[in-house]
């Protein structure tokens, strides 16, 4: 492991349509990533709603819905992670269309992967340096220590599962997990429906019942701002 990138399990989402380039792609930044890889826009906004990634690669020739609405897609949803957009197409009109639409990056194909590590290193840096808070309710999470800030000043200390559960529904506001889309991703294999409704329950008690919000026969969202 060099010295530039220390770390390791680094969750990344790569939407490509090739399967070679796909796994090239995956295998040269398997050292760093945890890379899932869809290969489409459509499965790629559902990994996007299920998991919180910490970048996010997006090919922008995608069969039906291509890669700039794709990024449209997930800034809709409120998900803020930072896009590298790949592309073959490098004209300046096709860069500016690509950043207008709300990827943060943009790398012409064929390209370099020191380059590409080189700049899903800077986004990392760039989006962690922003303090990446998000809102539940008139509360705000911030993932990298699990801490909840109340409107009145204080802070609550979530543990390693609230705050698992807790980041998810903050990653996509606009989404109603069920119990199995939490389950499947905030919790362990051995983990009942029962639990997810346990752990709610543990949040609310350390902050307040509008942090989580139930959606009767569906599951839960992040409460929006009152």
């Amino acid at each position: 492991m060099s010295a530039t990138e220390p770390e390791s399990g680094v969750p990344l989402l790569l939407v490509e349509d090739d399967d070679d380039i796909a796994a090239m792609t995956s295998e040269m930044l398997a050292e760093v990533y945890d890379v899932d890889r869809a290969p489409d826009a459509e499965e790629g906004l559902r990994f996007a709603l299920r998991r919180h990634y910490e970048v996010v690669v997006v090919d922008r020739r995608l069969p039906g819905m291509d890669g700039v609405g794709l990024v449209k897609a997930l800034r809709r949803a409120r998900i803020r992670t930072p896009v590298l957009m790949l592309t073959a197409l490098g004209t300046v009109e096709d860069r500016i269309s690509g950043l207008d639409g709300g990827a943060n990056d943009y790398l012409v194909k064929p390209f370099d992967f020191g380059e590409l590590t080189a700049r899903l290193r800077a986004l990392r840096r760039g989006f962690a340096a922003d303090g990446d808070r998000r809102r539940l309710g008139d509360w705000e999470f911030t993932p990298h220590d699990r801490t909840m800030y109340s409107p009145m000043g204080g802070r609550v200390l979530l543990t390693a599962t609230e705050s698992a559960l807790v980041e998810l529904l903050s990653t996509s506001p606009d989404h109603v997990f069920s119990r199995e889309e939490l389950l499947t991703t905030a919790f362990g294999p051995d983990d009942k429906p029962g639990t997810v409704d346990a752990y709610v329950h543990y949040v609310r008690r350390k902050t307040d019942r509008d942090v989580i919000e139930t959606v009767r026969g569906h599951g839960y969202r992040a409460g929006a701002p009152l």
